[in-house]
């Protein structure tokens, strides 16, 4: 899976965020560093929703654009 993120210029390096993911950021010395952390947030934030949706009954959708 692709996930579009935004990187944020700071004072300290980099912070980065995935618009598709409420809540889900990181960030990193370097851009290199901030991508790389961005990936196990991304990793995390979804395990921890399949979590939360675990006995559920869960259905998709189809919006048209």
């Amino acid at each position: 899976m692709k996930y579009p993120v935004m990187l944020h210029p700071t004072e300290e390096g980099y912070s980065v965020s995935v618009p598709g993911l409420p809540g889900c950021w990181s960030e990193g010395d370097t851009e290199e560093e901030a991508l790389a952390n961005i990936q196990d947030a991304i990793q995390e934030y979804l395990a921890a929703r399949a979590e939360m949706l675990r006995g559920s009954e869960v259905r998709e959708v189809e919006v048209g654009a």
